[in-house]
């Protein structure tokens, strides 16, 4: 209970007495910012499965450019520009659905990714434990810099493409009869997503954005409706949860990037049980529903 009893020793001192809590925490944040604003459209058109396997499909550029010695960042961006392309081919010049053709390829490029970790050159690459989970308390000034910009490209390329984004988002045949291009809309979202997925994965590890990606704008979604307030609740809430799950890591000893993700699970699973009971109470009797069920129309004289 010592956020509550020592609140300046739990919530600020870790800040003030650390340089690597605070760029862990300048990590965090540039993370969520890039992943709410891309995983807002991820939830609302449904493609929370997409944004699964692209987080694991950097898996095998990240794990080849380790062994090589090259950028991980760089061939973490070359494998989801291949997870686009790929998606983008055979979604749109074969009869298999999406949904197959995303499965495979996540099967794909994970088995890749452990092909290349076990064989010999794999043996002998280091532990590549920091880029599963993350290492976001080794974070350094280059790193945020990076954040920064794939922030800026994010928020930006979301404002820009909005309009075409949201009409393609529910009304697709709108949208082509607009000249909007739905499926370049669609192409631009993949690369937006590879783009939050690259950035993120150093800060809260490359199976732990998926968290980060989805849970806020799931939770802000069950909060507010239109969809800029959906962006700006799911930054909000996720930089709470980012603060408060880096506060329980430093202070309990845990994996930073795994206890900041179950924070936003754990937020998710919250929101769902509460807004359930609202609903709940605010739902009239039955037998009021009853009553107004068998309650004749109103006649209207003229």
């Amino acid at each position: 209970m010592e956020f509550l009893t020592d609140p300046s020793g739990w919530w600020v001192e870790p800040f003030v007495d650390n340089v690597f809590m605070r760029r862990a925490l300048w990590a965090a944040l540039l993370a969520v910012l890039t992943t709410s604003v891309v995983g807002t459209w991820v939830v609302l058109r449904g493609l929370t499965f997409l944004g699964d396997a692209f987080a694991h499909g950097v898996l095998p550029g990240i794990a080849f450019a380790y062994i090589i010695g090259f950028s991980t960042t760089l061939g973490a961006l070359a494998a989801a520009l291949l997870m686009v392309a790929g998606v983008h081919l055979i979604r749109n010049f074969s009869p298999l659905s999406e949904e197959t053709s995303i499965g495979v390829l996540f099967v794909g490029f994970l088995a890749l990714a452990v092909v290349i970790m076990s064989s010999g050159a794999g043996a002998y690459s280091g532990d590549l434990t920091r880029f599963l989970f993350g290492s976001i308390t080794g974070i350094d000034s280059g790193d945020l810099r990076r954040q920064a910009i794939a922030a800026a490209v994010s928020v930006g390329c979301t404002v820009l493409l909005h309009r075409a984004l949201f009409v393609a988002t529910f009304d697709e045949a709108q949208a082509q009869l607009a000249g909007m291009r739905p499926k370049l809309a669609h192409a631009a979202l993949l690369a937006l997503l590879a783009i939050a997925i690259v950035s993120s994965f150093e800060a809260v590890g490359s199976l732990l954005v998926f968290a980060f990606l989805v849970a806020p704008a799931a939770t802000a979604s069950l909060l507010v409706r239109r969809v800029p307030r959906i962006m700006m609740t799911a930054v909000v809430l996720g930089a709470i949860a980012a603060l408060v799950g880096l506060l329980v890591s430093y202070h309990h000893d845990t994996a930073a990037g795994a206890t900041m993700a179950l924070a936003t699970v754990i937020m998710l699973l919250v929101t769902l049980a509460v807004t359930g009971v609202v609903r709940a109470l605010r739902r009239p009797p039955p037998d009021q529903q009853d009553a107004a069920a068998d309650e004749p129309a109103p006649h209207h004289s003229h």
